[in-house]
């Protein structure tokens, strides 16, 4: 009896994608964010919340009066500020975000670098909100002006030659006059700066009032993203498509 055969190419079997194709380290920060935020929606009351939005969230008006006046919460707040969120609405928008555009940013500069792109964009974009409303008691807490850097850093590369996800982190690194030249591009930033300086003024969206969302942190994180990118894309990517 003979072996069946068939012609052509040796069959091999189709690789299967993973249903949610994103960067471990993008999803270990939707982990931690989720988990955050489900221990405190559904193991503790409201007192113990609003103790750890003051403790952990950032505050301008710590900054006014000498530092040791306050304990430590001046040295961590403008760091774990970017790992709470005040409701369904607010984590679930900074999730879909985070998702669309950490993901380029991380395939493009690895965990490593991604991360310290958090850290640090959480920093600037705290303290570009107390300088525009500073000695203020509104605490600011959230992980927009961490995605907003996301944005900001992803426009440098993800409109380059016009491509999209999944491909986008293989773009080459744009000029700041370059991104302003693309019309893609520089609808994108215009239209995001433009949406933000309207909440400024006052001006709502989808049924969310102006007074809740921190523009200043929004726009602060996407011009450090978009300024400070370079210092964090210092690895060509392996395979570029032109």
């Amino acid at each position: 009896m003979r072996t069946p055969q068939t012609g052509g190419a040796p069959f091999r079997p189709q690789r299967r994608e993973p249903p949610i194709n994103l960067p471990p380290v993008v999803l270990a920060a939707l982990g931690v964010l989720f988990a955050i935020f489900l221990i405190q929606e559904f193991a503790l009351g409201y007192a113990t919340n609003l103790m750890i939005w003051q403790e952990f969230g950032f505050l301008p008006a710590r900054y006014v009066h000498p530092l040791g006046e306050q304990g430590l919460s001046w040295l961590w707040s403008p760091l774990t500020y970017s790992l709470l969120h005040g409701g369904w609405s607010h984590i679930i928008f900074n999730a879909i975000w985070l998702a669309i555009f950490g993901a380029p940013v991380a395939r493009r500069i690895g965990a490593v670098r991604f991360l310290t792109l958090w850290l640090t964009s959480a920093v600037a974009s705290a303290f570009f909100f107390a300088a525009t409303d500073w000695g203020a008691v509104s605490v600011l807490i959230g992980a927009s002006g961490v995605v907003s850097a996301y944005m900001g850093a992803a426009c440098r590369f993800v409109f380059a030659g016009g491509r999209f996800l999944p491909q986008a982190h293989l773009g080459r690194r744009l000029s700041i006059s370059e991104v302003f030249a693309d019309p893609t591009a520089r609808a994108f930033v215009l239209v995001w700066l433009v949406g933000n300086l309207l909440v400024a003024v006052g001006v709502s969206f989808v049924g969310i009032s102006a007074a809740s969302i921190a523009w200043q942190a929004h726009v602060g994180g996407f011009l450090f993203g978009f300024l400070a990118f370079p210092l964090f894309d210092v690895k060509t990517p392996r395979t570029l498509v032109f």
